[in-house]
């Protein structure tokens, strides 16, 4: 299976001098584009002996210090980071032609955005967060539905849940971001930001490389 990808060329004088604010040019055409579910991204963690896992979770912010996401802290992804901060970021935007990798470092947000975010999200979701021990091994779907039930008996329709201490927010801040837009003869641009060693380096403290597909 194969698909010749026509799309404009990525030239480096159209990119801007920050990864974030590209990263923002992009989502917003994909979004604006109709892209199902274009804050799905593909996160890749490791242990500290280099054993790999992988999983999609969906964006919920990002601004110039990085990308946030939230989880279970004891979930498999939740204790590798702990160990090990070292991660990477997918966006697979295949419709389009573009995909966006990300390298970089994770660590948990302060407790206020975990609570503020939280507040925001549907109170079933919030249930969820209580019923999942999320990456553990259960019996059944019957002991899942039955610990969310549990849970909405105890917390009803109209009451305040409150956050699990065991449940919050990662941010991914960059070292690297690399755009990749798809052409034919698979002569694809990959261009890539890496931050500088130092802010004098360049203006806005990153350097921009291209890649040969």
């Amino acid at each position: 299976m194969r698909e010749q990808y026509r799309s404009s060329v990525l030239a480096d004088a159209d990119l801007a001098a920050a990864p974030m604010d590209q990263f923002a040019r992009w989502f917003a055409e994909a979004v604006a584009g109709g892209l199902h579910e274009p804050n799905a991204m593909v996160v890749s963690t490791a242990t500290p002996q280099g054993s790999p896992s992988v999983r999609t979770v969906l964006l919920k912010h990002f601004d110039a210090d990085g990308f946030v996401f939230f989880t279970n802290h004891g979930s498999r992804k939740g204790r590798e980071m702990a160990a090990n901060p070292q991660v990477s970021l997918l966006f697979p935007w295949h419709r389009i032609s573009r995909q966006i990798i990300v390298t970089g470092t994770a660590a948990r947000v302060a407790r206020e955005e975990t609570v503020a975010y939280f507040r925001t999200r549907p109170h079933g979701s919030q249930l969820g967060a209580w019923a999942s021990a999320q990456s553990s091994v259960i019996a059944s779907r019957e002991e899942l539905t039955s610990h969310y039930e549990e849970v909405a008996a105890r917390y009803p329709e109209g009451t305040e849940v409150p956050v699990p201490e065991d449940w919050g927010g990662f941010r991914v801040t960059p070292g690297t971001v690399e755009f990749w837009q798809g052409h034919a003869n698979r002569l694809h641009d990959r261009l890539r930001y890496v931050r500088a060693e130092t802010d004098a380096e360049t203006d806005s403290g990153w350097r921009v490389e291209r890649l040969c597909p």
